[in-house]
C-alpha cells in the first residue's frame, strides 16, 4: 500500500487596507517582506470591493487596518478583507488593528446604550479572524470580548523613553482622569528606571450629564508645583480633556506641560486647541495617520512599526508576545 508524507511549510503574508498604508509599509520594511498585492476599490454606490492579487491558500495572513477616518469604511473594508481571505483558504487570519475603533463604548454608562467595543469584536470573529493584534486598547477588558487570542501591544515604553531622554529635572506623570492611573503608573515606572525623580498625579474630571464628548477638569490630585508635567492618555481625540487639564496644571504651578498619547485621533477642533494650548510638545505614535496640516513644531509622531513588526514575527514563529514587554503590556 503506497503512502505519502508531506512536510508543510509556513508562509507569511502581510497585506494592508487603505487605513494606514504608510505604517503598513514601514512594518513590511522592518520585517524585510513585501506587502501582498491587494485590489481595493469602491462601487459607485459606496460599496467596497476587495480581491487578493496573489494566492493565499495555506498562508499565515496578517491584515493591517487602522480604524481611522472615515472609520466605518475602514472597519467594513477590513471585514471584507478577512472574509475574502477565509474564502481563499488562508490557513490562519490575524487582524492587525493599530487603532481599535468604537472602543470607548465598552460598557453601558446609561440605559439604552450600545456596547460597540463588543460589537466590533463580534464582527471580526464572524468575519473569520483567528487572532487579533492591537495597540493600547481604551480599556484592557475589551480583550475579553473576543473568543480568540488577542495580543495587546503597548506604546508606553516608546513614549516614556522619548520624553525621559528629553526632559531634565523633576517630572510628574499626570493621568487626565482617575481611570488612567495604571497607565500613568507604568509610564512613571519607566522614567524612574531612567533615573528621573518622578511623582504621580491625576485630574479630578467630571463629565456633564447627558454628554459623551465633553469634560470639565475640576482639580489636580498630586504634586505639580514647579515640576514638569506629562499628561498621559491612550488617545487624543478632540483634545478638550487634555487641553483643559494642561491649563489647570499651569494654573497650579507646573513649570512645563507635555502630552503623550498612543493614538492621535485629532478630530474636530483638536489641532486648533493644541496649537493654542499651554503645552510644550504633544507626542503621539503613527497608529493613525497624522493630518498633513498638523503643526509640526508642536506635534511629534513616533513610529510604532518596529513594535508591531516584532510582534508579528513572534506570532508567526509561535513565540511569546508578552515577553517583548516583560509581561507589562496588560492594563
Amino acid at each position: 500500500m503506497a503512502s505519502m508524507e508531506l512536510v508543510t511549510k509556513k508562509r507569511f503574508m502581510l497585506v494592508s487596507g487603505s487605513g494606514n498604508e504608510k505604517l503598513a509599509q514601514e512594518i513590511a520594511d522592518e520585517l524585510k517582506v513585501s506587502l501582498g498585492d491587494m485590489s481595493l476599490s469602491t462601487f459607485s454606490n459606496g460599496e467596497l470591493y476587495v480581491r487578493y492579487g496573489d494566492s493565499i491558500r495555506g498562508a499565515d495572513v496578517f491584515i493591517i487596518q487602522s480604524h481611522c477616518e472615515p472609520i466605518n469604511d475602514r472597519i467594513m473594508e477590513q471585514m471584507i478583507m478577512i472574509d475574502a481571505a477565509k474564502r481563499a483558504s488562508a490557513k490562519r487570519i490575524t487582524a492587525v488593528v493599530p487603532f481599535y475603533g468604537y472602543a470607548r463604548q465598552d460598557r453601558k454608562a446609561q440605559g439604552r446604550e450600545a456596547i460597540t467595543a463588543k460589537l466590533i469584536a463580534d464582527m471580526l470573529t464572524v468575519a473569520g479572524v483567528d487572532r487579533v493584534i492591537t495597540v493600547d486598547l481604551h480599556t484592557g477588558q475589551i480583550q475579553g470580548f473576543f473568543d480568540c487570542p488577542v495580543d495587546h501591544l503597548t506604546a508606553v515604553p516608546l513614549l516614556a523613553e522619548y520624553l525621559g531622554e528629553k526632559i531634565e529635572g523633576d517630572i510628574t506623570v499626570v493621568s487626565p482622569d482617575a481611570g488612567g492611573g495604571k497607565r500613568a503608573r507604568k509610564f512613571a515606572n519607566i522614567l524612574e528606571t531612567m533615573g528621573t525623580d518622578t511623582e504621580l498625579a491625576f485630574i479630578d474630571k467630571r463629565r456633564p450629564k447627558g454628554t459623551f464628548n465633553e469634560s470639565v477638569a475640576e482639580e489636580v490630585v498630586g504634586e505639580v508645583d514647579g515640576r514638569t508635567c506629562i499628561l498621559v492618555d491612550d488617545m487624543i481625540d478632540t483634545a478638550g480633556t487634555m487641553c483643559a487639564a494642561a491649563e489647570l496644571l499651569k494654573a497650579r504651578g507646573a513649570k512645563d506641560v507635555y502630552m503623550a498619547a498612543t493614538h492621535g485621533v485629532l478630530s474636530g477642533p483638536a489641532l486648533e486647541r493644541l496649537g493654542s494650548a499651554s503645552v510644550k510638545e504633544v507626542v503621539i505614535t503613527n497608529t493613525i495617520p497624522v493630518p498633513t496640516h498638523a503643526p509640526s513644531t508642536k506635534i511629534t509622531s513616533l513610529s510604532i512599526a518596529p513594535i508591531i513588526a516584532k510582534a508579528l514575527d513572534h506570532v508567526f514563529e509561535d513565540a511569546s508576545v508578552s515577553e517583548m514587554f516583560h509581561g507589562d503590556n496588560y492594563q
